[in-house]
């Protein structure tokens, strides 16, 4: 990781500093994309059978997992395991029920009542990858508030494997959270499965979950079309940023990095830090703990584009990590809590040494699909709300509308809308009559 002194850079090394990788984009991914999305829609299942045995390498009978092969993933997680899954679909479920909306009704003026109300969107995709780390906390992370917002048609896709099974823990993760349906369908062909239907996939009104260049490019698609579906949120590689001070422990603020940077080679970590001494350890302690780490052919992608930045005190460190807005923001410093409302742009918070980003990623309660490549600055991170629409009413009495339609008429001729004016007035004309 190279270490960068803030003070002593130029705006142009700053924002090099801050750049972040550039992510995969082929001239030709979108166009591709576009010929899968029009032969699913044109063929249906059977490009979906197509796809799947060129793109994953195994020719399937069916595309949804027979009840056999739910139970035989039961049978293959150990005790251990499924308390991990239940556990964190608790705390899930616990931080996600919180956030239900009350209804809000009020009157604006007397006779005028405006009201707000939520419905769950009918039917939702929950797409969850399988590549080389399938994620049945990606499971928990949609189909949790999807269950809990009472979205009535929840469809789950996720690829096979080489055997053409599903990974067995997403199939647990899925039941656990009220899903006994999921056909093995990956890539951007699932997307186009999800948002236009075939005859075994359901047609959905919204597309959740991560993915590769391909999902990304197929979801950006299918929301740019009416007859498609709405996706989730922008998203770009995983990423991380921790500010830390001297109090911090090197092995601590080395492993979080590194916790985000096997992500992907697309991954970014960066520490941000007034401690020139503590930059040089997690150096340091970076190179000697990916020794042992599993992923090293990634972490030797991500790593290179990873930095360690030197400023002169936390303020500093916090407008740093503002202009960045990262995905993960971890604040490894003494009383961290005295600076979260300096916090501007993050998807999600981490205070103190004892909270590491994983937890977030699993267990903690919070969701862990969060805005990446600078969209914390205008979204945040997926919510209950998410999985369901506010829709206003508005009442007016006679009264109500004898007092405030004036108003209305006024704005609509201001605007030159006649037709506007005349919706109203047309009811004045008669109140006016009546009295």
């Amino acid at each position: 990781m190279k270490i960068v002194n803030w003070l002593e850079s130029g705006a142009p090394e700053r924002r090099a500093a801050l750049a972040r990788p550039v992510m995969q984009a082929r001239a030709d991914v979108n166009e591709r994309v576009r010929d899968i999305i029009a032969t699913v829609r044109r063929d249906g299942d059977r490009a979906l059978f197509d796809y799947t045995t060129r793109f994953d390498g195994v020719s399937l009978e069916q595309l949804a997992c027979p009840p056999a092969e739910f139970a035989a993933a039961r049978a293959a997680l150990t005790p251990q395991q499924h308390q991990a899954l239940e556990r964190a679909v608790a705390n899930v479920e616990k931080f996600h029920a919180a956030q239900q909306l009350a209804p809000l009704s009020l009157e604006t003026e007397a006779g005028v009542r405006c009201e707000r109300v939520t419905r769950p969107i009918g039917a939702v995709g929950l797409y969850v990858p399988a590549g080389s780390a399938p994620l049945p906390s990606a499971v928990i992370m949609s189909a949790v508030p999807a269950r809990l917002a009472g979205c009535p048609q929840r469809v789950l896709c996720t690829p096979p494997a080489r055997d053409g099974k599903a990974n067995p823990a997403v199939l647990v993760a899925a039941q656990l959270c009220g899903i006994d349906t999921a056909f093995k369908v990956g890539g951007a062909q699932a997307v186009a499965a999800l948002a236009y239907g075939t005859a075994s996939v359901p047609k959905v009104a919204k597309i959740f979950g991560p993915g590769n260049a391909w999902v990304t490019a197929a979801k950006q698609l299918v929301a740019a079309d009416p007859e498609g579906a709405a996706c989730d949120l922008p998203a770009g590689p995983s990423e991380v940023l921790v500010i830390a001070d001297d109090s911090a422990r090197a092995e601590f603020v080395a492993a979080d990095l590194l916790a985000q940077a096997e992500h992907d080679p697309q991954s970014q970590a960066i520490l941000v830090t007034p401690s020139q001494a503590l930059a040089d350890a997690v150096v340091a302690a970076v190179a000697e703990q990916t020794r042992g780490l599993s992923r090293k052919a990634i972490l030797e992608h991500s790593l290179a584009a990873s930095r360690c930045i030197v400023v002169p005190d936390i303020i500093t460190a916090i407008a740093v990590s503002n202009d960045y807005a990262p995905e993960h923001l971890i604040l490894t410093v003494r009383e961290p809590r005295q600076w979260l409302d300096r916090i501007i742009n993050a998807g999600s918070i981490f205070l103190g040494e004892w909270t590491p980003e994983p937890m977030g990623d699993y267990c903690s309660g919070t969701n862990h699909v969060l805005p990446t490549y600078g969209y914390a600055r205008a979204y945040s991170g997926l919510s209950l709300l998410d999985f369901s629409k506010r829709i206003t009413v508005q009442e007016l009495s006679p009264a109500g509308l004898k007092g405030l339609g004036p108003v209305a008429a006024t704005l609509a001729h201001l605007e030159g809308l006649d037709a506007h004016a005349a919706a109203v007035e047309r009811r004045l004309a008669v109140l006016d009559h009546a009295s």
